[in-house]
């Protein structure tokens, strides 16, 4: 069976351990975002002297598997769910009333981010392939301490006909104000069914005067192609072909935001916006 797996770690250790099960599970460092201080102003002792202010520093645990076949990548944790979290904390003030919905959440971490810097009500959803869904809440109840809002794990299918989707994950998808994504665009069948999944999502929007605002990360992947006599990055590239016939605003986003999490920032990360025009 032919398997994949991710790069990040082989990149960073993440201190895995295997548990009974035969999954692992990582710690995910970060640190938290620094606090505001007051006018902007440096703080400083009673005697005059500068402190120093270190910062604070978190661990996200999350299981997850090594290898897995294509199908089952979502149960493993990939590097555009990591760049997702740290737009996450960075956008923490912005976002801080906002409800939030993520598309194909994989083992969860980015949903449990945000939920650590939102209040409110976090949506986590994926297609129930390899009892992923289970798997999800394990992770959230694992780092229920760090929680500040609530995550509700629902299944969303981006293959299944619109008229099967569940009455929860309707009125869920309504609810959001923001909806994320990250490592969805692997494979041609699974983009089509993604950008009609989005197209969904933003008339659902229209259509209730509760406007959604889509921020997905991926990673160029590139290979060399005969064809081409040049490396391409061709799931990439599909879904800008697919996406640029639909009536949207898309903005990739600079990544000029600090980075919070350990892990390797590349260069072929990729940040979009998509809005309604």
């Amino acid at each position: 069976m032919y398997t994949v797996k991710s790069e990040i770690y082989s990149e960073t250790n993440y201190q895995p351990e295997h548990d009974a099960e035969g999954n692992i599970v990582s710690k995910f460092r970060f640190r938290y975002p620094d606090e505001q201080l007051p006018n902007g102003k440096a703080k400083v002792d009673n005697d005059g002297d500068l402190e120093v202010q270190r910062p604070k520093r978190g661990i996200i645990e999350i299981e997850h598997s090594d290898a897995t076949e294509l199908k089952l990548v979502g149960l493993q944790v990939w590097r555009g769910a990591l760049l997702l979290a740290d737009f996450v904390f960075h956008q923490r003030e912005a976002w801080s009333s906002k409800t939030i919905l993520e598309l194909g959440a994989g083992v969860g971490l980015t949903s449990i981010t945000a939920a650590m810097m939102n209040k409110g009500q976090v949506y986590c959803t994926d297609v129930n392939l390899g009892c992923i869904l289970e798997l999800m809440r394990k992770n959230i109840q694992r780092n229920r301490q760090l929680l500040q809002g609530h995550i509700s794990v629902l299944e969303y299918d981006f293959l299944a006909p619109r008229s099967q989707l569940s009455k929860e994950l309707i009125a869920a998808i309504d609810d959001s104000d923001i909806i994320l994504a990250a490592d969805v665009v692997y494979d041609d069948t699974l983009t089509d069914a993604f950008v009609a999944v989005m197209e969904h999502i933003l008339e659902r929007g229209e259509k209730t005067g509760r406007a959604k605002c889509i921020y997905m990360a991926m990673e160029k992947r590139y290979v060399f192609t005969l064809e081409d006599c040049d490396s391409v990055a061709p799931m990439y590239e599909h879904f800008l072909r697919q996406i640029l016939k639909k009536p949207w605003r898309m903005e990739e986003l600079p990544l000029d935001f600090p980075q919070y999490f350990e892990y390797e920032r590349c260069p072929q990360l990729v940040l979009m916006r998509i809005s309604r025009r």
